[in-house]
């Protein structure tokens, strides 16, 4: 008997193995006669689990070693504030609107610095990625944001821009909290990327940033010490006390990346050619049926998170109803945009998808 399947958008679910592990080594971590919750961050039991968990990241990802890795805390809102503190120098900042995180994220860098909107998809209800071809970008901004996957409205970035081929010299921030580990990254054209943990890589808590070399040492001066780039990793993370059980989680969670075989594929790579897969028979459900709708662009769908509508919304309690009755949890679309969502992370196998489309056409039936 499997577990029901959790669809949340996050807190997401995290793989069974990873949970199991935990549980085992909840009283007594290696024979230490402590939980990880009850070791000293300072400790050489601790050190060894979050040099291992950066070490793991750097490996499933491939990030190149100009790269810091710091491990974090306050979620990508957070973020929101410590990117331009870390970066603007006060000056000129550059965003494109995708969806309500990025709106998030324009907001409250305007508190620090000179925001201002490079291109929007507003006009088209949020639905397909704005054209590079047709960006305002500003030769004076300190850096270019953009949310790599948007969680509400389903829409994501297939490449990450490149800037230098647009003419900016601008390093590019992306928020790849809703999708990081599901894909391979391109960091030649990454400047920072930070994410929350809670959707791909373990629970909430922790906050995975990545920044290169170069950017590191700009802060405002009124940017506080433990949100300091430069002070987080001159401190291999350690300056505050850490998330240490969201670290330890998401080591777990990192090896288990590492374990996953595709065919000839491996890690990422393997998640990722199982994410298109998902995906794309989801998708494939929606799009032939006549009850149900996604309205995202072709090009711009994301492989994580995917509304849907019904078309007759006066079926929506049923249809959730019926949903969790079949073990088919936490479907109900963000209450911005309504309807439904169905977040597949890394950890939703190709079954639990299945099982979903199985019950869309089931529903779509027994309404008929």
């Amino acid at each position: 008997m499997h577990r029901p399947y959790n669809f949340s958008a996050g807190p997401a679910a995290i793989p069974e193995e990873v949970l199991q592990q935990a549980a085992s080594e909840m009283l007594d971590w290696h024979g230490s006669g402590m939980s990880v919750m009850e070791m000293s961050h300072r400790g050489k039991e601790f050190i060894s689990i979050c040099e291992k968990a950066e070490a793991d990241f750097r490996q499933l990802l491939a990030v190149p070693e100009q790269f810091h890795i710091l491990f974090m805390q306050g979620g990508g809102l957070a973020e929101n504030a410590i990117v331009p503190l870390n970066l603007s120098r006060g000056g000129a900042v550059d965003f494109v609107l995708t969806g309500s995180w990025s709106q998030k994220s324009l907001k409250e860098a305007g508190k620090y610095a000179q925001a201002a909107v490079a291109a929007s998809a507003e006009d088209s209800g949020f639905t397909r990625i704005p054209d590079a071809a047709g960006w305002k970008l500003n030769p004076q901004a300190e850096y270019l944001h953009i949310c790599s996957n948007e969680t509400i409205h389903g829409i994501e970035f297939q490449t990450l821009p490149d800037l230098r081929a647009l003419g900016s010299q601008a390093p590019l921030v992306i928020d790849f909290s809703s999708h990081v580990a599901s894909r391979t990254v391109d960091w030649s054209r990454v400047g920072v990327a930070f994410g929350g943990a809670q959707k791909n890589l373990g629970p909430a808590g922790l906050t995975l940033v990545v920044v290169r070399d170069d950017l590191l040492g700009r802060a405002l001066d009124i940017c506080p010490s433990a949100f300091n780039y430069q002070t987080v990793a001159a401190n291999q993370s350690m300056y505050n006390t850490p998330p240490t059980w969201g670290i330890y989680i998401a080591g777990l969670t990192f090896e288990w990346i590492l374990r996953q075989r595709e065919g000839a594929l491996e890690g990422v790579a393997a998640l990722e050619a199982r994410n298109r897969a998902k995906a794309e028979l989801l998708y494939g459900a929606i799009d032939q049926s006549a009850f149900y709708e996604n309205r995202v662009a072709l090009d711009s769908r994301s492989r994580m998170n995917v509304p849907f509508f019904l078309k007759d919304e006066s079926r929506n309690d049923a249809f959730l109803a019926g949903a969790k009755a079949r073990g088919l949890l936490q479907l109900k679309g963000h209450k911005s945009v309504g309807g439904m969502r169905a977040s597949i992370y890394n950890a939703m196998p190709l079954a639990g998808v299945q099982a979903l489309v199985d019950y869309l056409r089931d529903f779509e039936r027994s309404a008929a």
